[in-house]
């Protein structure tokens, strides 16, 4: 088994649309560390928010900038992309574009599932590339 290629292939099933199949990359007892206000840190509270987050940014890219795996782990550092054409987390469509950077951590078992995620996106610069809140200083 090798973690970073089945990260890569998580990234591309989520490029695709094909969240069922990014499903099947997960056991059935993952752990979602990176939780979500209002869903469950289980596999399937993680395949409602990335169906919420495609139905809002119809076209989500998550474009892998590194991958790096040791042992039973693999680390993404990822450019997250799309165009907010639906409401999202209770913000309505603003029509804006989002570029934001991500970090993922997914712990692989020997049946080659991803059974714990912990992660770091960066919320803030999308809430002021969305308009939700003032932007920073540049």
């Amino acid at each position: 088994m090798d973690p970073a290629a089945s990260l890569k292939r998580a990234y591309d099933l989520i490029n695709a649309r094909d969240i069922d199949g990014f499903g099947e990359l997960l056991a059935d007892d993952f752990v979602e560390h990176e939780q979500t206000p209002g869903l469950a840190p289980t596999r399937e509270g993680v395949l409602e928010f990335f169906r919420m987050f495609i139905a809002a940014f119809p076209d989500l890219r998550y474009d892998p900038e590194d991958l790096l795996a040791s042992d039973d782990k693999a680390v993404g550092r990822v450019k997250v992309t799309g165009t907010h054409r639906s409401e999202f987390m209770g913000i309505p469509a603003t029509g804006r574009t989002i570029k934001v950077q991500a970090i993922d951590i997914v712990r692989f078992g020997e049946d080659g599932l991803g059974h714990e995620h912990w992660g770091v996106f960066d919320a803030m610069t999308m809430m002021q590339q969305l308009g939700a809140v003032p932007g920073g200083a540049a």
